[in-house]
């Protein structure tokens, strides 16, 4: 396959293997590890060579041992990512699209974020990241509880994302990731009018998860908003334990407690009519 950039300088022999192997393979992700499949047993250090071609504008360094191979036709060496959700997918793995993200994906939410929601159960030294000019906001979570999600795809390579209720359950659990309380109580209303929505499947997923923040909101925006059944909104109370929470943990500690649920309705009670 032939390479022509502006930008790129001469490959030596070993380069060019390297770049027409995984370009061959539709890879856009290196790591250094997968320099010892292609490497004959030598003297050769995969992180210099991979360090050498990023120099050299033909790879894109992404993070530590990480890189990308710049795309055919850039004008620069250090180009943006178009597809964010296959960048957080490699190297965030194993993981999954989710907040506001997957509510965006869903059509739960008008809102536009200039970040990415990952829930990881990898665990990073921070939360936030910027990785080749793309935002990303991670969340640990143990591996048993990667679930409820649904895969797709995205220019031939296949991405998980949270499904309908596994995104609301997760909102439900931190309402930061959905853009604070009053865009839950939205994405909530949103949900209802979806036909795959299933509110003893919200039920499921919360069992599943077994959070006590999320048996709190789920039994009030149940109530008020999702028409749950009273049979499972019974089962829902027995979950929930003493004790007041925020019904927006960001917002201010005021507002009418709704001692059913156990919840500070912090945001004004006209959001949930």
């Amino acid at each position: 396959m032939a390479f022509k950039s502006i930008h790129k300088t001469g490959l030596s022999h070993q380069e060019r293997l390297i770049i027409d192997t995984f370009v061959g393979q539709d890879r856009q992700i290196l790591r250094t590890e997968d320099l010892l499949n292609i490497l004959k047993p030598s003297s050769s250090n995969p992180h210099l060579i991979l360090s050498r071609l990023a120099k050299k504008g033909w790879l894109q360094r992404l993070k530590a041992g990480i890189y990308r191979i710049v795309p055919l036709g850039s004008d620069s060496a250090n180009p943006i990512p178009e597809d964010a959700w296959y960048i957080a997918s490699e190297i965030f793995a194993p993981c999954y699209i989710g907040g506001w993200s997957a509510a965006e994906h869903w059509d739960l939410t008008e809102q536009i974020y200039n970040s990415t929601i990952v829930f990881t159960g990898k665990k990073q030294r921070t939360i936030k990241h910027n990785i080749a000019g793309l935002l990303f906001e991670t969340h640990f979570i143990p591996k048993n509880n990667i679930f409820g999600t649904q895969k797709i795809w995205t220019n031939n390579k296949p991405i998980q994302i949270s499904d309908l209720h596994r995104t609301l359950i997760d909102i439900l659990h931190d309402p930061s990731i959905g853009g604070g309380g009053r865009a839950l109580i939205d994405i909530v209303k949103a949900c209802t009018k979806k036909k795959e929505f299933e509110p003893e499947k919200l039920w499921q997923y919360a069992v599943r998860l077994e959070s006590g923040a999320v048996f709190k909101r789920l039994g009030m925006v149940g109530e008020k908003i999702l028409n749950i059944p009273e049979a499972i909104l019974e089962e829902i109370q027995l979950k929930c334990k003493q004790g007041i929470i925020l019904l927006d943990p960001q917002g201010p500690k005021t507002g009418q407690i709704n001692k059913r649920w156990g919840i500070r309705i912090n945001i004004p009670l006209a959001d949930i009519a």
